[in-house]
């Protein structure tokens, strides 16, 4: 199966032709909600980010929707899980992400999804922060996108986790913040951000491949700082 990308024109239909198969197979009767959050909430609001891989979500709904996510997978050749409540085995996730999201767009006037304002989207990456994904970029990106201010970020995060220090990565998620707000060009800070992610991503792929039992959740920094030296050498000895 060639890799699936979802932008926004077929992140809404896939979700109209989602609710409409929840629909039958829940008999018309009980409503479903669907709050997007990361990039699938990204794509399908702002401009800078064009696709993502899946659909981060919280799902409340029956058992029907199981099903019909599923069928709607099968249907259109997606991948299993191509929307997925994953991310709540992830630091990103917090109880509170319902109550601060907001209305998108309802579907057979069963579906009702909602997506986090661009705040709490960037509060969500912060206490990710991983470096093989595009968590960094994502915060550039909004913060660029929305002009939103540092306090508003803050806020967020204190919003969803209490605190900025109660994220997992707090000192470096206060220092992204730092020089994201002294940088005059966030374009060109948003590319090479996202460049580096890229080729981090690179990196790990091929480890995974070549020597899996060496990339450990506590290693994967060690391991991108030490591939990035090693390409400065190279490119220095040339």
């Amino acid at each position: 199966m060639d890799k699936v990308t979802f932008s926004k024109d077929n992140i809404d239909s896939l979700l109209a032709e989602l609710a409409k198969d929840y629909k039958k197979k829940s008999g018309k009767h009980i409503p479903a909600e669907i709050i997007m959050v990361g990039g699938a909430a990204i794509v399908s609001q702002y401009g800078f980010r064009e696709s993502t891989t899946d659909i981060d979500a919280i799902i409340l709904a029956s058992s029907a929707m199981d099903e019909a996510i599923n069928t709607v997978g099968n249907r259109n050749n997606l991948p299993m899980g191509w929307i997925n409540q994953d991310f709540k085995k992830t630091d990103s996730y917090s109880k509170k992400i319902r109550e601060y999201s907001k209305y998108y767009r309802t579907f057979s006037n069963i579906l009702e999804v909602r997506v986090l304002p661009p705040e709490y989207i960037a509060a969500m990456k912060l206490a990710s922060l991983r470096l093989y994904k595009y968590d960094i970029s994502d915060v550039i990106g909004i913060i660029m996108s929305e002009k939103i201010s540092r306090e508003k970020i803050e806020k967020a995060v204190s919003d969803l986790y209490g605190n900025i220090k109660n994220i997992n990565q707090s000192e470096k998620a206060v220092q992204l913040l730092d020089n994201i707000y002294k940088t005059e060009n966030l374009e060109e800070l948003y590319q090479e951000t996202r460049v580096d992610e890229i080729n981090n991503k690179a990196v790990l792929k091929s480890i995974q491949e070549n020597n899996p039992e060496s990339l450990k959740k506590d290693s994967i920094a060690n391991i991108l700082e030490a591939a990035k030296r090693k390409k400065e050498e190279q490119s220095e000895s040339k």
